[in-house]
């Protein structure tokens, strides 16, 4: 499941390129949670939350359907 989450995490990655952040893998967890870390412009954005829940996270349920959460860690 980690590769299948990678390969998805680098499909979104272009998209926070663009604005100045990025967001890096960091562990999945058996139970289907997901660690990332956002950095650059992300990381302290306002809107970080919103683009971690409404964006990576929604994508990467999509595309792996066993993801249940996608956490961000320091």
């Amino acid at each position: 499941m980690k590769d299948r989450v990678q390969k998805a995490i680098n499909q979104i990655r272009p998209n926070l390129q663009a604005d100045g952040g990025d967001v890096e893998l960091v562990d999945v967890a058996e139970d289907g949670v997901v660690k990332v870390r956002l950095t650059g412009a992300c990381r302290g954005c306002p809107m970080s939350q919103v683009t971690l829940k409404m964006g990576i996270e929604k994508f990467l349920k999509k595309e792996v359907p066993e993801v249940k959460e996608v956490l961000s860690v320091a």
